[in-house]
């Protein structure tokens, strides 16, 4: 053996016990998923782009360092599928945060699209392909997908990623969202082809954000076997169903029920999907046809950017405050990113066992709640004063001062609904504080002393609410 030179030998009493110190800290930080494979040809299939825990990791650069992250433990995670919903006129935008985020600690995933294409690493499957042929060649929301067929990308118009605001019946003129409800039903049979095993299935939009810790929690107080239907509950006519935007879940066995009910009637649901607007709908009435109920889930689903949620508020049929956060909605990839970032603090770092509203409130929203008027800034304060003239935002404070119970004011000139064409102030009062969205021309004001007060008073939740 060659010996080591003296000066060599002396670090080795101190190597030994810094060794085993990072051995010690290692085993307490946790499981580690590793990072994604890299990507695979778009001749894929479904089950082929399920990423296993034994992933190769990213290649690198020699100029790029390794990413450093964590997952906290997440038991029963193997025993998901996750199923990501996308179109190809927001895939590029919105995928590639997913491939830095969410699917680093998410061993199984499949991402749908309505178009085949590999991005950053992902692989996206057509999973309209099994749709009818007759449907797909007679039916004009399939006019955006039958160009893509002949043209790929290079197919696409301006028109395709039309704007607009998602009103009461969606967005109408945008091609991308009328070819997106005739996805839900086919991937019910996409994911169960993909991972046939799972037991139970997560269905989220790329401008959803899950927090996993709490999935898994909430999921191993549910029995899997059951055919379990679990969303926020939304209602259009006389169907309810869990809305899509906010992630729904499925049992396998409900999955399979509702894999059946389809196909003993699939021209009759292909007619329905024809005849309605919302897809997430036209899978809760085949998922009602087949015997499986939605269970209601809010506040652990929300349908709601972090700004517009209302963790002290008391006018629903559930208070959010000690209710942990499972899913946010309308997010945009930087707040995908944002919100990755905090949930990896806050259980691989803080090593909390459950994210709450009620965290969620102290660390997220109140900081950016301060004292004074902001301009440019909504609010979001629901109840317009309309029993006096308010001409100023410093009248619209003053009144919500003088109101006990009102936390947070907003003002601006707004429409007159007697008046086409003319402006009127209006001001906005409100009890339940909401952090709010950048608007321009609003000015927002909170009553800081009032909410920290109530703050205090609501206190640490004890335990987290389920039910």
């Amino acid at each position: 053996m060659i010996p080591l030179r003296r000066k060599s030998r002396r670090w080795i009493p101190f190597a030994a016990p810094i060794l085993g110190l990072l051995v010690v800290l290692q085993l307490l930080r946790g499981p580690q998923w590793p990072m994604l494979a890299t990507s695979r040809s778009n001749a894929g299939s479904a089950s082929d782009s399920i990423r296993s825990s034994n992933a190769a990791t990213t290649t690198k650069t020699p100029l790029q360092k390794p990413l450093q992250f964590l997952c906290p433990p997440l038991p029963g995670i193997e025993d998901v599928l996750v199923v990501l919903k996308t179109g190809v006129t927001e895939a590029l935008d919105k995928v590639p945060v997913h491939a830095r985020t969410t699917f680093r600690c998410v061993p199984n995933y499949l991402v749908v699209s309505d178009f085949d294409e590999t991005i950053e690493g992902v692989q996206l499957h057509d999973v309209l392909t099994n749709v009818q042929q007759d449907v797909k060649s007679n039916i004009e929301d399939f006019n955006l997908y039958n160009r893509l067929k002949i043209y790929g990308r290079q197919g696409l118009v301006d028109d395709d990623a039309t704007e607009e605001e998602n009103g009461v019946f969606g967005m109408p003129n945008n091609p991308g969202w009328k070819l997106d409800k005739w996805k839900f039903l086919p991937m019910i049979d996409a994911a169960l082809n993909a991972k046939p095993d799972a037991k139970w299935y997560v269905f989220m939009e790329a401008d959803t954000h899950i927090v996993w810790a709490n999935l898994v929690a909430w999921l191993a107080q549910l029995d899997s076997k059951e055919p379990h239907y679990l969303g926020t509950e939304t209602q259009i006519g006389d169907v309810l169903f869990a809305h899509g935007g906010s992630g729904f879940i499925l049992s396998q066995k409900a999955m399979r029920l509702a894999s059946k009910q389809r196909r003993k009637l699939v021209n009759d649901y292909d007619e329905y999907t024809d005849q309605e607007w919302a897809g997430d709908m036209v899978l809760g009435k085949v998922l009602h046809d087949a015997g499986v109920d939605l269970t209601f889930t809010w506040p652990l689903l929300q349908n709601a950017r972090l700004g517009e949620i209302e963790p002290l508020t008391n006018s629903f049929y559930r208070q959010p405050w000690c209710w942990p956060v499972v899913g946010f909605h309308h997010l945009s990839p930087e707040d995908v990113e944002d919100m990755w970032k905090f949930d990896q603090d806050w259980f691989t770092k803080r090593h909390h066992k459950y994210l709450l509203h009620s965290d969620i409130f102290r660390e997220r929203l109140l900081p950016q709640m301060t004292a004074g008027t902001h301009e440019n800034w909504d609010n979001l304060a629901g109840d317009l004063v309309e029993d006096q003239v308010i001409n100023t935002v410093g009248e619209c404070r003053q009144l919500c001062e003088e109101d006990g119970l009102c936390r947070q004011f907003s003002f601006r000139m707004g429409e007159d609904p007697d008046n086409e064409g003319e402006l009127r102030p209006e001001c906005r009062t409100f009890e339940s504080p909401r952090l709010g969205v950048a608007r321009e021309g609003t000015t927002s004001g909170w009553m800081m002393t009032r909410i920290e007060v109530i703050t205090r008073a609501r206190g640490y939740c004890q335990a987290p609410e389920w039910e």
